[in-house]
């Protein structure tokens, strides 16, 4: 079932639709062009340096995220399945299942600084050519 109002789904009256149109500045459907100024996403999207790019950034975001996954998960599962473990003590209060706790933070910090000196280093500069590309700037 629809939420709209009767009316909504009847349409509006012609005078209605012009005074909608003037309360929106004039704006209809008709006016909104497509332009081709911009550049062609399509073919950027086909191109071998975008697959190039894609299969790069994939190259490092896969197996970081399945690297900590299995970091995390196994976190979890030592935590429900080996509370002894866990509980053995290092140095003081201070066991095996707080410095677990503190190293997936750590982990999580030092992915995404990994990842930042990857784009910045890998990634970036192939932006940057494509889309000198795609807008036709030689430089």
């Amino acid at each position: 079932m629809s939420n709209a109002t009767p009316s909504a789904l009847r349409g509006q009256p012609r005078d209605q639709a012009g005074k909608a149109r003037e309360a929106f500045g004039g704006i209809d459907k008709s006016s909104v062009r497509s332009t081709s100024d911009g550049p062609d996403f399509h073919a950027i999207r086909q191109s071998p340096e975008f697959r190039r790019l894609r299969r790069r950034v994939k190259s490092f975001v896969f197996p970081m995220t399945a690297l900590f996954l299995l970091w995390y998960v196994g976190y979890v599962l030592l935590a429900a399945y080996a509370p002894e473990f866990m509980a053995q003590r290092l140095y003081g209060e201070v066991n095996v299942g707080l410095v677990m706790g503190v190293g997936q933070f750590a982990t999580t910090l030092i992915i995404t600084a990994l990842y930042g000196r990857f784009a910045r280093k890998h990634v970036d500069p192939e932006i940057e050519e494509i889309r000198r590309e795609a807008v036709g700037d030689q430089r």
